[in-house]
């Protein structure tokens, strides 16, 4: 779609204005807002022509214009500004997380509570997935007589936990024979190759000793297949209930954010590039008044999660974009910080 020079400067200043005040854009407001000298009758063509385009739609019959989903589309892909997140903010940002860069999910609590906060919209962070990370190590803490947590550590900065219990007393030197028995077979391996058959096969290697053994492989086999799954961190989605246009989907979108596999598929879309989708482009039917802004971050190089702000197409892209580029960055070296520690 071929755009002159006008077109696209009249186009960029009405999603901007409509992001601002949330009012239909008139020719006279429009005038007042470009950096050019153009008359309002001229504007009101231009508009026309945007319209007939379909990049610009109009509520009403006497009411100003307002940017379709293509509209933003065409915005957001070729005539949107970038806009750097500030010294201020990066300190306000960084701040807001070093609290918790310490423990993985309570730095993904955080910084969906912070994007939330800063951007009135629903955001959601996922957890580091183990599904193609190794086992780094498998760690035993006795917590009473006769039961101990085994945590396992894998190289995508994740960490799980299970308390099992034993038929007999618990001593540190059992703990050590236990810490020695699954660190040489399972330390190194990929987290999906822990499955029931290789604890079967792994226990039968133990003989007798395995019926000693046998509350730690389940517990073993249970956290493996929690560190398979990423988990889902949200806040802010009451927000959504405050923005008209959302009032007839609002419930649906509510409802939808609740289902975690659902919302997992969407937010597992790769790019290099934080990436937008508007209204239909989610593919989903509850999401078509809203826009879905998602960037991936790394742990050690590798693809690991997602951060995402979910709300209404009229949103500032420029400023969102922006915050989501940097605190997906500072989430994954802090991940990786994290992974990099001797446990």
């Amino acid at each position: 779609m071929e755009l002159s020079e006008r077109k696209k400067k009249i186009l960029a200043a009405v999603v901007e204005l409509y992001v601002a005040t949330g009012e239909p854009v008139g020719s006279k407001a429009l005038c007042d807002n470009l950096d050019f000298a153009v008359s309002s009758a001229t504007v009101r063509n231009e508009m026309s022509d945007l319209a007939e385009m379909g990049l610009l739609d109009q509520p009403h019959t006497s009411a100003g214009r307002v940017p379709t989903q293509m509209g933003y589309r065409v915005y957001i892909d070729s005539l949107m500004k970038k806009k750097p997140v500030t010294r201020e903010e990066k300190r306000y940002l960084d701040s807001q997380l070093l609290s918790s860069a310490y423990d993985p999910e309570k730095l993904l609590d955080g910084v969906s509570r912070v994007l939330a906060a800063a951007t009135r919209f629903a955001a959601v962070s996922t957890t580091p997935s183990g599904r193609g990370a190794n086992i780094r190590a498998i760690q035993f803490v006795q917590t009473s007589r006769r039961t101990a947590m085994v945590i396992l550590m894998t190289s995508a900065g994740t960490m799980q936990t299970r308390v099992f219990h034993c038929d007999f007393d618990l001593s540190q030197e059992i703990l050590r024979v236990f810490f020695r028995v699954f660190n040489e077979k399972l330390a190194g391996m990929p987290v999906s190759e822990v499955t029931p058959a290789f604890i079967q096969n792994m226990a039968a290697s133990m003989g007798e000793m395995a019926i000693l053994m046998s509350s730690a492989f389940m517990a073993v086999l249970d956290v493996a297949r929690d560190s398979m799954q990423a988990e889902i961190c949200m806040e802010g989605q009451t927000n959504l209930l405050f923005y008209p246009e959302l009032s007839l989907t609002a419930r649906r979108m509510m409802d939808f954010l609740a289902h975690a596999d659902e919302l997992n598929r969407l937010l597992e879309q790769r790019s290099k590039n934080v990436k937008v989708l508007i209204g239909d482009e989610t593919g989903r039917p509850e999401l078509k008044d809203s826009s879905v802004v998602i960037s991936r971050y790394t742990v050690g190089g590798k693809d690991a999660g997602a951060l995402a702000i979910i709300g209404p197409m009229r949103m500032n892209y420029a400023k969102v974009i922006a915050h989501m580029e940097y605190l997906s960055d500072a989430v994954g070296k802090m991940l990786t910080e994290l992974m990099d520690y001797d446990f």
